[in-house]
């Protein structure tokens, strides 16, 4: 029986609003430019954050919905390409620019070359490993532009040296982990990814004051998810 006649029109329906939701992230990313145009960057982040929460649970919605099956021919994996190229990529390229973190002589190379190594990685095959983990650091450079200005308060130049190495870990065969379908440390990962996402609302609800505490959590975080990207790579070399 063909696939198309299995499903009714409220199941289709259901489909329909998975890929609206996966899109809407876009939706985010424009309002996200908005705030950057008004250097309102506080807003501006609450817009990204919000995409990579589309992000983290479309899928979950999608494979109960079995979108696949029901919408063969709209590629929901595409959808979700364009979006997150848009949100972690250039939105983030066009917050780090607008909000003059690089010396003035560096800002346009240093974002261009953000924008080509993201879209050289995404062309990448292989991007994704059979056990679900990126190979090379992936295309986040929203949760870059939140350490950059939210964290780290690096001089100009330190900020230029932080992009380059990001720019060069893309194609490093790290194995990074993917955080909603990991399949070792589970319940760990989830531990820290959770803690990781209320650090960073913390730290926006609070700005424009700093909270020590907050930064010291939110680079533990950060340093989880460094040593067991290395602790995998070495487990698959071992």
């Amino acid at each position: 029986m063909d696939i198309q006649v299995k499903y009714g029109i409220g199941h289709k329906s259901l489909a329909y609003l998975v890929h609206a939701f996966t899109a809407s992230g876009l939706i985010a990313g424009f309002l996200a430019i908005l705030s950057i145009n008004q250097k309102d960057w506080r807003m501006a982040m609450v817009y990204l954050i919000l995409a990579l929460f589309i992000d983290g649970i479309d899928g979950t919605f999608a494979r109960l919905v079995k979108v696949k099956e029901v919408l063969p021919k709209i590629d929901g994996k595409t959808i979700d390409y364009v979006v997150d190229f848009v949100n972690y990529a250039v939105v983030p390229t066009y917050f780090l620019y607008m909000a003059d973190l690089f010396p003035s002589a560096w800002a346009i190379p240093c974002s261009a070359l953000i924008l080509l190594v993201s879209a050289i990685y995404y062309g990448k095959e292989g991007m994704v490993s059979d056990d679900f983990y990126f190979i090379g650091f992936p295309v986040l450079w929203n949760l870059a532009a939140f350490y950059i200005y939210f964290v780290f308060n690096l001089p100009l130049a330190g900020n230029v040296l932080l992009v380059v190495f990001l720019a060069i870990l893309h194609f490093v065969p790290i194995k990074f982990p993917y955080p909603s379908q990991a399949t070792r440390w589970k319940i760990s990962t989830k531990i820290a990814t959770c803690i990781g996402m209320f650090v960073l609302a913390t730290i926006l609800y609070l700005y424009p004051e700093k909270n020590n505490i907050l930064r010291i959590l939110s680079i533990l975080v950060l340093l989880y998810f460094g040593i067991l990207s290395l602790l995998e790579t070495f487990r698959k070399t071992a």
